[in-house]
């Protein structure tokens, strides 16, 4: 399917039959074009944003990226997940994205499991032009709402930095994100932002690259710092990273790969290649969740806040509840267990000693699963089985 995200002046009168458009930040009047993070200027400029070229046109980017995500359904392709997706994207300054299509579509293929075709065009939607503040942080950290990136957090603000904390709305948890950039001293300089990506018909579920959208966020924040090459940090545990299959069936993008080497390498290198000056970091690559919580650097912080975190894939699902009985579900309670504190999360399905695989997700944090780095790929060892991933 071919999808066109463009400025609203850009727009073609008529689209090509098969092809769904989005306008960026202006909606039209067209019941047939979709419009991604409409008003949004003004309320950057508000904001006091004014991006680069560069910055700006990765921000649309992501957020193209994202749009065509969820507009492409998968069980209409012949495999019934793996899609052929066409993106053209109307930037600002196209030709270093033309020259490193490539890397963009390898990047996209590896996170999503798609076959990606991308042509990027002039007469993108100029950047904000905001009255910059002066700002005294020296990062930008991701902050979702979850337990490593609460956990990101403290431990980066005990260690002296002073991030500024970058989450996208979610409605389960954009008060919960509120409450921690608060309690670790970042509540004036948080960053809470939506795509606001909207359209009509049936969404994609998947969603295995929605985390585009938060890099976008990510990197656009990274302009309000003065400070050259800044870090990005992205909280995220080795284990969850590699994301290994537990099952046969959970093999390359059934199971997510949002932070998974491999991308996260292919997106530091389109960084560099684009301009956006901006490096990824993965404190935690080589940790399991459970040492993450037994390393944190403020435990009396972390226990107040820790099971009001969420993990859960079905959150939505369950009434704003954890399931328990999914992968991060699971991992969550075995990294408490190996925590030693008492886990207080509210559960839909809290004993699952029936379940076949509980015994080896419980059982990670204690033996059998080794993070080790060799030359040039991560390895992660789970049982008898041996996974290599490049880093």
């Amino acid at each position: 399917m071919k999808i066109l995200c463009s400025s609203i002046n850009a727009l073609p009168e008529t689209l090509p039959i098969g092809t769904r458009a989005f306008t960026f930040l202006e909606a039209s009047s067209r019941t047939d074009v979709g419009r991604i993070a409409c008003g949004w200027q003004r309320e950057l400029e508000k904001a006091g944003y004014s991006p680069s070229i560069s910055t700006w046109d990765f921000m649309l980017f992501c957020f193209a990226v994202y749009a065509a995500d969820v507009a492409v359904l998968r069980k209409s392709s012949a495999d019934g997940w793996t899609r052929q997706i066409e993106l053209d994207i109307t930037l600002n300054d196209p030709d270093p994205w033309e020259a490193n299509r490539t890397i963009a579509e390898e990047m996209l293929r590896v996170l999503s499991g798609d076959f990606w075709k991308l042509r990027f065009l002039p007469n993108g939607p100029t950047p904000p032009r905001g009255q910059r503040r002066l700002c005294d942080r020296d990062c930008v950290a991701l902050l979702s709402g979850g337990l490593d990136s609460l956990i990101g957090g403290i431990d980066a603000t005990a260690q002296g930095r002073r991030p500024i904390f970058v989450s996208q709305r979610a409605f389960e948890d954009s008060d919960r994100q509120i409450t921690y950039a608060n309690a670790l001293g970042g509540g004036d300089w948080h960053q809470q932002w939506s795509h606001k990506v909207v359209f009509s018909g049936k969404k994609e579920p998947s969603t295995r690259a929605r985390s585009m959208a938060f890099y976008g966020l990510a990197v656009l924040a990274s302009s309000l710092l003065t400070v050259n090459r800044p870090d990005i940090l992205v909280p995220e545990n080795g284990f969850i990273s590699i994301n290994p299959p537990l099952l046969p069936g959970r093999m390359a993008s059934l199971s997510t790969r949002t932070t998974h080497p491999q991308f996260m390498a292919l997106l530091q290198k389109l960084f560099d290649a684009v301009g956006v000056d901006a490096q990824l970091s993965m404190p935690y690559r080589f940790k399991t969740k459970g040492e993450m919580l037994a390393e944190c650097a403020d435990q009396t912080l972390l226990a107040s806040y820790a099971c009001d975190t969420t993990s859960c894939g079905r959150f939505r699902t369950y009434n704003r509840t954890h399931c328990g009985r999914c992968v991060p579900c699971m991992v969550r309670k075995a990294a408490i267990q190996r925590w030693g504190y008492s886990d207080t999360t509210r559960y839909k399905f809290s004993a699952l000693s029936a379940a076949p695989c509980v015994r080896i997700v419980e059982i990670l944090p204690f033996q059998g699963f080794q993070l080790t780095q060799g030359a040039g790929y991560l390895s992660c060892r789970v049982f008898p089985r041996l996974v290599k991933m490049p880093f």
